[in-house]
């Protein structure tokens, strides 16, 4: 999802690949290439397969897992992107803020509605039972999260928004950790008893994921995963002001990543790291993650230039909305199936989960390389 107006056309903007290859690494995940190390492991039942495969599942509750990371790495890229493009709102011609306002207003609007459409639109059907309705989604959470970066990157000074990321993260944990409403809360981190669930049960409107009690993308939990998006915003501002110096750049991201990474877990000790709650502790390590991997795609691709593999990936990271959307209203499997089943079923029975994920995979990515070819950028 890209930080421009909504439309279907090439980009004339020079960008960086190692961001557009990162995007489409952490989505890949979820065009179902999670599942090819437990292929893996029926292949070859080497036992490192089996546990990257368990890497390839959301932690139960408490604790992180690698796959823990695809959502919040790509509110952290969303922010990224901001940081590069971003710039106060007084220096932009008085003509262009009122646009790039409405813009934020409509690409928030077009993002929760995507969100609802992904769920499976309007509960029971047309008309609309609008408690059935799942208003909160994953597209929601990143429109939230980039719009209130995008409003602190152009209203507020640099000092300030470090500020505001601390504040965020800080206020949420001691909202979490002694507020009490109605019985729920004051440190009770459970998902039936944490003060998240007050909210979304009070104030949510619609319908919460599966009816629980808490929806992992449910109200109060964006205020942490703004920060998400506002890091990324420090380091696409860093990377633009230092990228004449590659070796200081790459030094500053390693450190600023490691450095959250500790933070996190150290914090983790008394704010458990827990992804549906998004606690600050989750905030910090998952930002410390992404740096970290971004550090490592910008110095392979664009410091080493060592860039043809990642082309691959760039082709899904450039039209991600049509990846997301695509994994919920298609039915890929189904597609793989009809196209490849018979060849499939005509090999030994331990390659077959493997070459069902390859060409599972294959099949969407041909898709999305003909709109790249093409210059074709769904943009929101």
């Amino acid at each position: 999802m890209n930080n421009s107006s909504t439309s279907i056309s090439g980009t004339k903007k020079q960008r960086l690949l190692s961001i557009d290859a990162l995007r489409g690494f952490d989505m890949i995940w979820i065009l179902g290439a999670e599942g090819i190390f437990a292929a893996l492991f029926t292949l070859t039942g080497i036992n490192f397969f089996s546990h990257a495969a368990g890497q390839m599942l959301h932690s139960p509750w408490h604790g992180f897992t690698a796959y823990d990371l695809i959502f919040p790495l790509f509110i952290f890229l969303s922010g990224v992107s901001l940081g590069i493009a971003g710039k106060p709102m007084t220096s932009y011609p008085v003509e262009q803020r009122q646009q790039k306002i409405k813009h934020a207003f409509k690409r928030l609007f077009l993002l929760i509605t995507l969100g609802v459409l992904y769920n499976h639109g309007w509960g029971t059907g047309i008309p609309a039972d609008l408690d059935s309705v799942r208003f909160a989604s994953v597209l929601g959470r990143i429109g939230i999260a980039w719009f209130v970066a995008a409003l602190i990157v152009w209203f507020v000074s640099i000092r300030m928004q470090w500020l505001i990321a601390a504040t965020l993260l800080l206020g949420y944990w001691l909202l979490l950790g002694f507020v009490d409403i109605g019985g729920y809360g004051a440190g009770n981190y459970s998902s039936t008893g944490s003060l998240n669930v007050w909210f979304d049960q009070t104030l949510l409107p619609g319908a919460t994921y599966k009816n629980l009690p808490l929806d992992p993308e449910g109200l109060l939990s964006n205020l942490s995963s703004i920060v998400n998006a506002l890091l990324g915003v420090f380091v696409g501002r860093h990377i633009i002001q230092h990228q004449n110096n590659a070796k200081r750049l790459l030094r500053d991201l390693v450190g600023f990543g490691s450095l959250l990474l500790v933070l996190g877990y150290i914090w983790g000790l008394v704010l458990p790291i827990n992804k549906t709650l998004w606690t600050s502790s989750f905030t910090l390590v998952t930002c410390g993650y992404s740096v970290l991997l971004l550090s490592l795609f910008y110095w392979l691709i664009d410091v080493l230039k060592i860039q043809r593999w990642a082309v691959f990936f760039a082709v899904i990271g450039t039209n991600s909305i049509i990846v997301y959307l695509g994994t919920s209203i298609l039915n890929w499997q189904y597609t793989a199936q009809s196209l490849f089943g018979g060849f499939i079923i005509a090999t030994p029975i331990s390659w077959q989960p493997l070459l069902q994920v390859i060409l599972l995979v294959l099949i969407q990515w041909s898709l999305l390389f003909w709109l790249y070819r093409r210059k074709i950028f769904i943009k929101v």
